[in-house]
């Protein structure tokens, strides 16, 4: 009788494991019910906001990729500095650089008018950063949902984890793989780079002191990126000369003729182990959408916080 009892609790904690795990799992329709309109809410409001600046796109993607890559995708880096707290946006990787956290607030103010207390800040991140992708010539994937928002936030890791302009391709590498994230899933998402700028003082070192770039290339870009530090640290380039405001694959074709504005991006066609496959997506346009779909999802599953785990801002600059 014992036994029989103690077998069938063992089994119903068995059962309740498998269905907090299942709860905890994210989902295309964890809003279906309680806040149906969120994709087109979230949607309209990004497409307005390129509308009236094409490289917001650019800035609203970047945003999800710098969230996921600190503590995963828990909207963390959109908590700002206050006298008590040291938040991401001031790490060398975002300062004065990351942008966007205004459209990402007018997003969270309507989703809250329709449904409030209900759709995390880190989920909005990822919306945004599919719908961006679209409206700038881009694939689409079924964003999973689901995440919680996080209390805490790491200029630390911040620094540490995301990769830097100036990384090689093993560096590159290994900071992909902490993330769970394949090679060939960082090549794809490197082709997040088909859009977007980079501040003189990311490609200096680039454009003057490497080998592996076309002259005429170099020559151009330090017309507006002196030697020198100083005033001209903050000036953009385009990361693709081409098409700066169309997401394609045009990023990989720069890279086969050595006119990746980033010494890190150029690392990816070196001689090295992923020079084929850059040399396919230069090719084939479709393999690369699909592949840079695929690893978007993957990246977006970087340790959600889900369940009973962190909570649903009401403002996503400052915890509940």
């Amino acid at each position: 009788m014992a036994a029989s009892l103690s077998m069938a609790l063992a089994n119903l904690c068995f059962l309740l494991l498998l269905l907090s795990s299942s709860k905890a799992e994210l989902s295309t329709n964890y809003y279906s019910k309680s806040c149906p309109s969120v994709f087109t809410t979230v949607k309209s409001i990004v497409q307005s906001a390129i509308s009236k600046e094409r490289q917001m796109g650019a800035s609203l993607l970047r945003l999800h990729f710098h969230d996921c890559f600190v503590n995963g995708c828990d909207g963390s880096i959109l908590l700002k500095d206050t006298l008590s707290f040291t938040g991401e946006q001031n790490a060398f990787p975002n300062r004065k650089s990351a942008r966007g956290y205004n459209v990402v607030d007018d997003i969270k103010s309507a989703v809250e008018k329709e449904c409030p207390g209900v759709v995390s800040c880190a989920d909005i991140l990822a919306i945004a950063a599919r719908d961006s992708v679209v409206k700038l010539g881009g694939p689409s994937w079924n964003v999973k949902v689901g995440r919680k928002d996080a209390r805490t936030a790491s200029q630390a890791a911040s620094n540490r984890d995301i990769p830097a302009p100036t990384f090689s391709l093993n560096n590159l590498s290994s900071s992909f793989r902490a993330q769970g994230l394949s090679t060939k899933d960082m090549v794809a998402l490197s082709g997040s780079h088909s859009i977007g700028q980079a501040q003189c003082s990311k490609f200096r070192d680039h454009i003057y002191n490497d080998s592996n770039i076309d002259s005429s290339f170099a020559n151009s870009r330090q017309l507006s990126c002196p030697r020198a530090t100083g005033p001209g640290d903050k000036n953009l380039a385009p990361l693709d000369l081409q098409t700066p405001t169309v997401f394609n694959n045009n990023y990989y074709k720069n890279l086969i003729n050595q006119r990746g504005l980033l010494h890190s991006d150029q690392e990816l066609f070196n001689g090295g182990s992923t020079d084929s496959q850059v040399r396919s997506y230069s090719t084939n346009p479709s393999i690369f959408n699909a592949d840079f779909a695929a690893a978007m999802i993957k990246m977006g599953n970087i340790r959600p916080l889900t369940g009973s785990n962190g909570e649903i801002r009401k403002n996503c600059k400052r915890v509940n």
